[in-house]
């Protein structure tokens, strides 16, 4: 299957360029996702590239824990994503070292507890995992205090990852095509 061609129109990038650092990610981020349909499945990520497939990996774990911390990420099924592929590599290799060692530190939790994490349950068992498993909460408090840095440094990688174009292509990139 042929890769994605991914395309943002460089005023709406400029125009989240000029708003914030999560603006500018997002606009990344939902092209991606426009781009392969919406939901991340197999199909999806074999059109996507490396980098591609790591930004939407970014989204979910930055979604996930800044919603529900690392216990909601797990028990909505996104631990394996995270946790059993290369991302915290992708992280470092990116230069975001402080991510990669969140992700390496918390990942004993996750091989643990997992499967009692990600079993159904009801809300209210739902809401107990937190006090059964208080280990996640240095995680949770440490992601937070560290999410507005790391998402500015994902928002300068994408950045210094764009290069000039000509014509109707003003820049082009691992993530996207920017277009008039």
């Amino acid at each position: 299957m042929p890769m994605i061609e991914v395309k943002i129109k460089d005023s709406e990038l400029q125009k989240a360029a000029g708003e914030s650092d999560d603006a500018f990610v997002g606009i990344f981020v939902e092209a991606i996702k426009k781009a392969i349909g919406g939901g991340l499945d197999a199909e999806g990520m074999s059109r996507l590239n490396a980098d591609q497939i790591t930004l939407l990996a970014w989204d979910i774990l930055h979604e996930e824990v800044m919603d529900g911390g690392l216990i909601q990420l797990i028990h909505n099924g996104y631990g394996g994503f995270i946790y059993m592929n290369p991302t915290d590599k992708a992280f470092r290799n990116w230069g975001l070292t402080n991510l990669y060692r969140w992700i390496n530190r918390s990942h004993g939790l996750y091989v643990s507890h997992h499967e009692e994490i990600e079993r159904d349950c009801t809300d209210e068992e739902f809401m107990a995992l937190y006090e059964k498993f208080p280990q996640f909460d240095d995680y949770d408090d440490a992601f937070v205090e560290n999410e507005e840095q790391w998402t500015s440094e994902i928002a300068h990688y994408i950045d210094a990852h764009l290069e000039r174009g000509q014509g109707e292509i003003k820049a082009k990139g691992t993530f996207a095509l920017i277009v008039e």
